[in-house]
């Protein structure tokens, strides 16, 4: 594949924090359709008309998210091939900005829909509140074996023991490296782990006096420090998940790595991609050799590409061996609120438990799907842009499925992690300070 430019540029350091707040915005473009609908009324509307033109009874389900612009026509292909196959279910997609909190707002006045893409990493905070249906029954009654999908994926649509969504949709981190500039470096194979990732990223780094031209490897995004942690052997959060464990010899093993690779063999410099101007995709310009990115960007770079080469790798293993990446997605939920929730479970179960129809929403919009069947198809495993990310998936862990871990990494680590890296704090302190604080949080969050 050759690949190309129109992207948005990396964020600098001062945002750093909403790559952590998006969780897993990897796959739902924020770009809202040319006509925005209105949701509930215009769902009354469409639902009503098909209800009176259909033949025989038909039951209508309401289907939300906030998947707009270039992704929205693969959304409703998959509707429009439901209803198709469907005679007696007539299932209505509307584009809905902030889906979650019109839902919980919905979900009090009798409004709700009757299914939603979800972001998964979301379960364990609202199951709790009573307004997500428990599908247990569901799956045993349809005999829809929990090792249909990603464990992981699975589990994080899981609270106290119950499911409450069929995951959807899968993503996680992997290496994307420059084919030219690795050539022009006299290197032949991606790293595959920290010490070789430093080496390469020595030879790739240029400056021009004191100007950097060219980054071996993009650190632009303290959010991806439990990644780093994973590999480096270390925990986020304490076995019963009451305390974080980031502050550890692993911890203080991240972030002198991060310092070596940043003051030592100045690889990258922090705010360098910002600094390019805006709308400059720093790895399509080449100015970027290396950089950690995941399965939405293959979409952006086939469909805006045109001289770009490269390749996708792993993510290197950490020092001792320990290889590690956070996987994110989508799944679909029912509220508890919905009124049609039989049906509302046919069409899920149908895109989701069905490999045929998860691996054709997964060709039709550039996602990895979650079911497990589906990955199996060459589409994934005889591409070599896919299977390295698939391979990656293979050892990706969640985020811990805990109330307050999203606000605590948010609020309480990111912050800190950024003033180390603009060398406002050792790394001793900086993992201190993030640990006080987000310990606190983490006990806030379990008291309510």
């Amino acid at each position: 594949m050759k690949h190309s430019v129109k992207f948005v540029s990396l964020l600098a350091i001062s945002t750093l924090v909403l790559s952590v707040l998006a969780g897993c915005a990897s796959a739902a473009s924020t770009t809202a359709p040319a006509a925005t609908t209105e949701a509930p009324a215009a769902a009354t509307a469409v639902a009503s008309e098909a209800a009176t033109t259909a033949s025989g009874p038909v039951t209508e389900v309401t289907f939300w998210a906030d998947w707009g612009g270039d992704r929205q026509p693969a959304v409703e292909q998959m509707v429009s091939d439901f209803n198709a196959s469907h005679p007696n279910i007539h299932v209505t997609y509307v584009y809905v900005e902030d889906p979650v909190t019109k839902f919980l707002t919905a979900s009090t006045s009798g409004q709700a829909p009757d299914v939603m893409i979800w972001d998964r990493n979301g379960t364990a905070l609202y199951a709790p509140k009573g307004v997500l249906e428990p599908l247990d029954d569901y799956m045993a009654k349809d005999g829809i074996s929990a090792d249909t999908f990603y464990a992981e994926a699975l589990r994080e649509m899981t609270y106290d023991g119950k499911v409450y969504g069929l995951p959807m949709t899968v993503d996680c981190r992997a290496l994307f490296y420059n084919k030219k500039l690795f050539s022009e470096a006299g290197i032949t194979n991606p790293p595959t782990n920290w010490d070789e990732l430093e080496q390469d990223a020595v030879k790739l780094t240029k400056w021009d006096g004191d100007k950097l031209q060219v980054s071996g490897f993009s650190l632009s995004d303290a959010g991806l420090f439990s990644m780093y942690l994973m590999q480096a052997g270390g925990q986020m959060l304490s076995d019963d998940n009451t305390k974080t464990a980031f502050n550890s010899d692993a911890g203080l093993a991240v972030l002198n790595y991060w310092d070596k690779l940043i003051n030592q063999d100045k690889v990258y410099q922090i705010g360098f991609e910002s600094g390019l101007g805006e709308g400059t995709d720093a790895f399509v310009t080449g100015q970027v050799a290396m950089m950690y990115s995941g399965p939405w960007a293959l979409s952006t770079y086939e469909k805006y590409g045109q001289d770009l080469d490269f390749g996708v790798a792993p993510a290197p293993a950490g020092p001792n061996g320990d290889k590690g990446s956070v996987m994110g997605g989508f799944g679909m939920i029912i509220p508890s609120a919905a009124k049609n929730k039989d049906a509302a479970w046919e069409f899920i179960k149908w895109w989701n438990a069905d490999s045929t129809n998860a691996l054709n929403f997964a060709k039709l919009s550039w996602n990895i799907p979650a079911n497990l069947k589906a990955i199996e198809d060459p589409f994934f495993q005889d591409d070599p842009f896919w299977k390295p990310i698939l391979d990656t998936l293979a050892f990706a862990k969640i985020r811990p499925t805990v109330t307050g871990y999203s606000p605590m990494e948010a609020n309480a680590l990111v912050p800190n992690l950024q003033n180390f890296m603009q060398g406002k704090l050792s790394a001793a302190d900086a993992l201190k300070q993030a640990q006080e604080a987000g310990d606190k949080i983490l006990s806030d969050n379990a008291a309510q």
